[in-house]
């Protein structure tokens, strides 16, 4: 009796669960669909003349800026996690920190700071009485885009690596200084190795990062897939040559999705004992002491300190021309966006979850892998998909707006904040579920199942045995999706309603006209806001 009350509950979760998944894939779908139109004369001209080079600097910025993160996160990692130097601690929380500030901020803030009119170049002839050919300061370039890239993502390849070092035993170093090898010999020969799950994966988030971004190589003039979405889309009009395009960054992104599988390999490190011993530091003396704490410093600099400071100083030349009521309740509309979007995602993820903790089999491993889609899809692509499915709904109910109103327009949900909204879920569900799924893990089915056997129903034990004890989970899964949606700009520049902005429109609006310091005010805020999120993120790791 039990067992079939159980059934007659799970297939609530299990409908509600299938519904949503159906939706993440609905644009994909419409994508494929689209691609099925014969090509028109635009596209044969983008293929005979234009998508060689889309190609060329989209594999050149993507492979330059995952090496570099790499080198850096890797490095960073290592000498916190096994080495005691001066200010550790401070560059451990610090390095953080760029994650704050979106790509395409740094990228208008050292333009900035470079130019003619730039306080470098300025003092060097004011001062000094030195003229230095602009060539050297032109940052608007390729290597250009490749600096800006690298120092604001490197976190993502230095967190997960850190977070799998620290977990490592301290037996695996000193059997290695046993057996003679020196620090460069272990680094390489062991370090390396072990680590090297944690590292694709970081490498791999990059990747995806840097297909998807739009303000930098765009700011830049940086020939990538995505800039040539928006200028098939927005300046020939052409929706479907922007599908094609899509389509062929779409097979980008599987092959980069693939190549992370093989390069994970089948490898797996394990201990032959449960006695973890605790990694113990080696203090730095001397020279090698002075090169970690330089090496440390000029990071921070580049990645954090030096473009906040610009930043601020931007701010303060123009906070009193762009603070204005508009100015005030354009952020209150992107905090209230955010959080409810945040709220939903993180709700849907709670659901879809539930489904799959519980029903443990092959259905279940796929719709988690599902939920990843979106995120692994480069947001010009989601966009380009979402428009596509809306337009289609739009058309096909347009009888039922004639009955509700005879004067209504064709495109109503295409014109509307639910076509934003909707691309949010599918673009951050992934981000969500990683870390409810993670919380549900720790939690394990125990707690479900004692609860099950005393009466209460899978809804009834979802809110009052679940939900607490996920707490931490749903906190960071919902800071983390607030945090990406502040940041985000390529979806909600292609999605957004008529005369709505965000924070990120409106300072890429500014950079785009060369307004610089005013854009300093929405992009000082933004980062002022992730701070704040991402400390909030730590604290509840601690607890």
């Amino acid at each position: 009796m039990q067992k079939v009350k159980f059934k007659k509950h799970f297939n609530g979760w299990s409908l509600i669960t299938y519904v949503m998944v159906i939706l993440i894939l609905l644009p994909s779908i419409e994508i494929v669909l689209n691609l099925i139109k014969p090509a028109n004369e635009n596209w044969a001209h983008i293929k005979q003349y234009m998508l060689k080079a889309y190609i060329t600097d989209s594999v050149k910025l993507t492979v330059a800026v995952v090496l570099f993160t790499t080198i850096i996160g890797v490095l960073s990692a290592y000498f916190v996690t096994f080495y005691e130097f001066p200010l550790r601690r401070f560059f451990k929380w610090v390095l953080v920190l760029p994650m704050a500030i979106p790509p395409y901020i740094g990228a208008y803030t050292y333009n900035g700071l470079l130019s003619y009119t730039g306080i470098i170049q300025s003092t060097l002839r004011n001062r000094f009485d030195i003229v230095v050919n602009q060539k050297y300061f032109n940052i608007m370039s390729l290597k250009g885009a490749i600096f800006i890239l690298t120092i604001f993502l490197f976190p993502y390849v230095y967190l997960i690596t850190k977070s799998f070092l620290e977990k490592q035993s301290a037996t695996l170093v000193e059997s290695a200084r046993l057996l003679g090898k020196g620090n460069v010999s272990i680094f390489f020969k062991v370090i390396v190795p072990i680590s090297r799950v944690a590292i694709v994966s970081g490498a791999t988030l990059v990747a995806l990062e840097v297909l998807s971004d739009y303000g930098v190589v765009s700011y830049f003039g940086v020939q990538t897939f995505t800039t040539a979405i928006f200028k098939t889309w927005f300046s020939l009009g052409d929706v479907e040559s922007s599908v094609r395009i899509a389509a062929i960054l779409m097979v980008g992104v599987v092959f980069v999705i693939l190549f992370e599988k093989f390069m994970r390999g089948r490898r797996k490190y394990s201990y032959s004992n449960t006695k973890i011993k605790p990694v113990s530091r080696k203090r730095l003396t001397g020279v090698k002491r002075n090169l970690v704490v330089g090496f440390f410093t000029i990071i921070f600099l580049l990645s954090f300190l030096i473009p906040t400071l610009q930043l601020t100083c931007f701010a303060s030349l123009t906070y009193k021309r762009v603070l204005n009521m508009s100015f005030i309740k354009m952020s209150l509309n992107t905090l209230a966006l955010s959080i409810l979007a945040a709220v939903v995602i993180t709700i849907i993820a709670l659901i879809i979850g539930n489904y799959c903790r519980i029903n443990e089999g092959i259905s279940s491993k796929i719709i988690s892998k599902i939920t990843m889609v979106g995120y692994s899809i480069p947001a010009a692509v989601i966009a380009i998909s979402v428009i596509l499915l809306f337009v289609n709904i739009d058309r096909n109910l347009k009888w039922f707006y004639l009955i509700i109103n005879p004067n209504s327009k064709t495109l109503v949900l295409s014109t509307s904040i639910f076509m934003l909204f909707f691309a949010y879920v599918i673009r951050f569900l992934g981000v969500s579920y990683q870390a409810i799924e993670s919380g549900y893990e720790k939690m394990g089915k125990k707690f479900f199942e004692v609860s099950r056997l005393l009466g209460k129903n899978t809804f009834k034990t979802f809110l009052k045995v679940d939900i607490p004890m996920l707490k931490p989970a749903i906190i960071s899964s919902i800071v983390l999706v607030f945090i990406d949606i502040i940041k985000e700009l390529p979806l909600t520049l292609l999605l957004r309603p008529f005369n709505f902005n965000t924070l990120a429109t409106r300072t890429f609006d500014y950079a785009a006209d060369e307004m610089l310091q005013e854009a300093a005010v929405p992009a000082i805020i933004i980062i002022l806001i992730s701070i704040v999120a991402i400390s909030f993120i730590n604290r509840v790791d601690k607890e």
